[in-house]
């Protein structure tokens, strides 16, 4: 048995190398971190999936981390849970729909045509993004808390952007901020009306889906 002196040296060798010089632990680098990265978009990417497939109820952690590559415990690790990996899914979507608006989509030379472009894009992002919808409508009527952090997190970037872009315009330079926010609100929810409900949940044409947007987004253009 050590006394307490041999445990102290023994345990000062083992932290020491044989030179006598402290080992420090290895740091991580720029390559685990990228590791970390790529593993959790493939969670989310699985997650968006599975979701919208098996519906987020009957949907597994265990498939997730299937379906990705992964282990099971890095769902807990990196999302703490199921919750936490549809919170992330939301927040890549929002990111996603900031950077295209923003880099992808350049100002019309007209507040009309801008107005229509924008609708226009809505429309067709709900459409793209209907899988993504068919999981989290659901999941915010059944969850009043995940209605609002949908609300929380997508208006906090995505209405802005749009307001940013409305304000360049001299029609639009009159009104006040709330102003400008109701009317970004409006465009997303034309976008919802149209690009998702009427086609997805109603079965309407959606060529005619997209024709009734842009006339509703016409004549408000036209009175701005």
């Amino acid at each position: 048995m050590l006394t307490h002196k041999q445990f102290r040296r023994s345990s000062l060798q083992a932290l020491l190398g044989e030179n006598g010089q402290k080992r420090h632990s290895p740091r991580k680098h720029g390559p685990a971190r990228r590791d970390r990265k790529a593993r959790e978009t493939a969670l989310v990417a699985s997650a968006a999936k599975l979701f919208a497939s098996r519906g987020y109820d009957l949907t597994t952690t265990r498939e997730i981390a299937a379906r990705a590559g992964c282990s099971e415990g890095l769902i807990h690790r990196y999302f703490h849970g199921k919750a936490g990996l549809l919170f992330a899914l939301i927040q890549s979507r929002v990111s996603k729909e900031v950077e295209d608006l923003s880099g992808g989509l350049q100002r019309a030379t007209t507040l009309e045509k801008e107005f229509l472009q924008l609708v226009d894009w809505e429309v067709d992002r709900m459409w793209q993004d209907r899988d993504f919808l068919r999981v989290i409508v659901p999941r915010a009527l059944l969850d009043p808390t995940q209605g609002k952090l949908l609300s929380r997190v997508g208006a906090s970037r995505h209405e802005p952007a749009i307001a940013e872009r409305l304000a360049h315009f001299p029609q639009c330079q009159h009104l006040s901020k709330e102003e400008l926010a109701d009317l970004a609100e409006f465009i997303k929810a034309l976008g919802m009306v149209y690009g998702f409900m009427q086609p997805m949940v109603l079965r309407h044409d959606r060529g005619r889906a997209k024709r009734a947007a842009a006339n509703i987004a016409k004549l408000l253009a036209c009175r701005l």
